[in-house]
């Protein structure tokens, strides 16, 4: 069986201005440095013998605070880089529905509905970011593996191996710093969600915006 720690990476200065982040490489604030720390250090006791990235900096640096305990070096994976979010890239919340305020609309009732002008559709991230997994387990049978993705990629692969379609979207929660885990064997189960538990002692700097 192969067991996979699917965390998200730590909170930016763009999660608390509610800035669309993409593919925009943004760094981890204050805040999303203690996060990592805290998730590196709460995973510590489990062995994990590889650790994968988004190749964006905010999902390596998160990586490698998990990899600092293990020894291990951080691998890249391009499959699971954040959504391309086009001419939404770096625009605010506010700005978006001004904007595009149709399609902001059907962002928020029919995700699954929308590409974003100049990028990509919630169907192409999942074709890319199941691809890898299911490319990396025969590598790791009866190991465990670390992943650090985005929001969007998780609540997609997530939607994905639970059998749902992306129309569930906005009924998958995922936290900066959240770990879900999941384990493969005859078949999929999912053993935890979006727990943030390892996170309480920052919890007042720490905020909660899903667009």
């Amino acid at each position: 069986m192969t067991t996979i720690y699917l965390v998200r990476h730590g909170q930016t200065s763009w999660n608390r201005e509610e800035v669309f982040r993409g593919r925009a490489d943004i760094s981890l604030n204050e805040t999303g440095r203690k996060e990592a720390h805290l998730t590196g250090e709460y995973l510590r006791e489990v062995k994990v013998d590889s650790v994968y990235s988004s190749p964006l900096s905010r999902a390596v640096k998160t990586a490698e605070a998990i990899a600092r305990y293990q020894a291990r070096e951080v691998r890249v994976l391009d499959g699971l880089i954040d959504i391309d979010l086009g001419q939404w890239q770096g625009v605010s919340h506010e700005k978006v529905r001004e904007r595009y305020g149709e399609l902001y609309r059907q962002w928020k009732d029919t995700p699954h509905l929308v590409r974003f002008p100049g990028g990509e559709s919630l169907e192409e991230v999942r074709e890319r970011a199941l691809r890898v997994i299911h490319e990396a387990i025969p590598d790791h049978t009866d190991e465990t593996l670390v992943m650090v993705s985005h929001r969007v990629v998780n609540k997609i692969v997530l939607c994905g191996l639970l059998g749902l379609d992306n129309s569930h979207f906005w009924q998958i929660g995922q936290d900066t710093g959240c770990i879900n885990i999941l384990e493969f064997g005859e078949g999929f189960t999912l053993r935890r969600l979006n727990d943030t538990s390892h996170l309480v002692a920052i919890e007042g700097d720490r905020v909660r915006i899903d667009f």
